[in-house]
């Protein structure tokens, strides 16, 4: 394991050097490396358990076989991006997201993903830390494995973690986190922003995503119907922790303000959708279910027109394009 860990910063250091200029690396305010899941080994069609050095670099499981799903993927492979056999979901941030099961009815099954901070955390100190997340659904298979959304997917802060293995027993709930999401994350189309504070009591050396609580503590709702088990599983992207309160996407900054003044009528549409509230410059788009792209423009501060035209009857969504995190609005053609 400990060669594992010195290849692994050897890569990030000169993934560091060689894209100074990037976020990811700028200022080095977040602690969690790769937390968009973008340096990568390879793209890989595959369901597996992934090691520090494999699949998305630094992270690894610690139960179960997490999801990783990747852009560079042919449309509607296992693992694509948008089109998955779980979910349809572009990426909040990048080319990646990875994904994990958060609830099952009939054995307490988890998947975690999990990775060594930077630095230890400091006892005493507080820390800001924040995610965003999405309930899979709508995926190209038949009979769906996840069709539930789930309550208290969170990060939990340990310090040792232990990599995966198949076969291994799973290890007992914790049945708590520092930061996680209380309410069930049932939105499917859009990106939804879980974030907090806390004081570190422990010299914390790794950050895990995942759901950390057993059934009993766990809230869910059905999106849909199978004959299979209900299980959940979750989207998860853009994972930071920072010392510093403007480190990390919060949800009362700004941002998610902006994002909420964003406005798409009528809904559903018969003739023009009308689009307000999209700041200046911002690409926005307009993809059916199969994520082809129907239409694009820029926002001008003002109100954009698409018109619907011979469009199908059916779902359809809104992207918008802004720094810090992309956003998508489900709207509906009528016949």
């Amino acid at each position: 394991m400990n060669s594992r860990w010195c290849r692994l910063a050897t890569v990030i250091g000169a993934h560091c050097l060689l894209f100074f200029a990037s976020q990811r690396c700028e200022g080095q305010t977040n602690l969690v490396p790769n937390g968009s899941f973008e340096e990568t080994d390879s793209c890989w069609q595959i369901n597996t358990w992934y090691y520090p050095e494999t699949g998305p670099l630094g992270w690894f499981s610690t139960a179960g076989s997490g999801d990783y799903f990747l852009s560079c993927l042919p449309y509607g492979a296992f693992n694509g991006v948008p089109l998955s056999a779980w979910a349809f979901q572009y990426p909040q941030d990048g080319a990646a997201y990875v994904g994990v099961a958060t609830y099952s009815v009939n054995a307490q099954s988890r998947e975690y993903f999990a990775i060594e901070l930077a630095e230890p955390l400091e006892v005493g100190a507080t820390y800001y830390a924040s995610f965003y997340a999405s309930a899979s659904w709508n995926g190209w298979e038949e009979i769906p494995q996840y069709y539930v959304a789930s309550s208290k997917v969170g990060l939990r802060f340990t310090t040792e973690a232990e990599q995966w293995e198949f076969g291994e027993p799973l290890l007992p709930f914790a049945n708590t986190a520092q930061v996680y999401s209380p309410t069930i994350l049932t939105d499917t189309v859009s990106w939804v922003l879980v974030s907090g504070s806390f004081v570190a009591d422990s010299a914390y050396r790794y950050v895990s995503i995942g759901n950390h609580f057993d059934n009993a503590h766990t809230d869910t709702l059905h999106l849909g119907s199978s004959i299979q088990y209900a299980k959940a599983h979750t989207l998860i992207d853009n994972v930071c922790v920072s010392t510093n309160p403007q480190g990390c996407p919060l949800v009362s900054t700004v941002m998610e303000t902006g994002v909420d003044q964003i406005v798409l009528f009528p809904n559903p549409v018969e003739d023009v959708l009308r689009i307000r509230g999209v700041g200046p410059g911002l690409r926005t788009t307009i993809h059916d279910v199969r994520g082809r792209m129907l239409w694009q423009d820029k926002g001008t501060g003002g109100e954009l027109h698409w018109e619907v035209g011979d469009s199908a009857p059916g779902l359809y969504m809104l992207r918008v394009e802004q720094p810090g995190g992309n956003r998508s609005f489900k709207f509906v053609v009528k016949g």
